[in-house]
């Protein structure tokens, strides 16, 4: 996969959770041995994406960190507030 479509598929999820989808963004940073996915979400949404004990966000790692890119980084993903 390409980190496009990663991207797009975190797009379509978080979108699907949040009450302001227009306000979800993610920037795509890239480092030796990671891709970064930085996702902000308006504050209001920060606990719907996160939900209880972390169980939102964990299961979204678990779907991504499974995917592997072009090359050999791994995957990232971090909730900014």
């Amino acid at each position: 996969m390409t980190e496009e479509t990663v991207k797009q598929l975190l797009l379509t999820i978080v979108k699907a959770l949040v009450t302001a989808p227009g306000e979800v963004s993610i920037e795509v940073v890239n480092d030796d041995q990671f891709v970064n996915f930085n996702l902000k979400v308006a504050s209001q949404d920060v606990g719907r994406v996160i939900g209880k004990n972390g169980t939102v966000v964990q299961a979204i790692r678990s779907l991504i960190y499974g995917i592997r890119i072009d090359d050999d980084r791994r995957i990232k993903l971090n909730v900014i507030d």
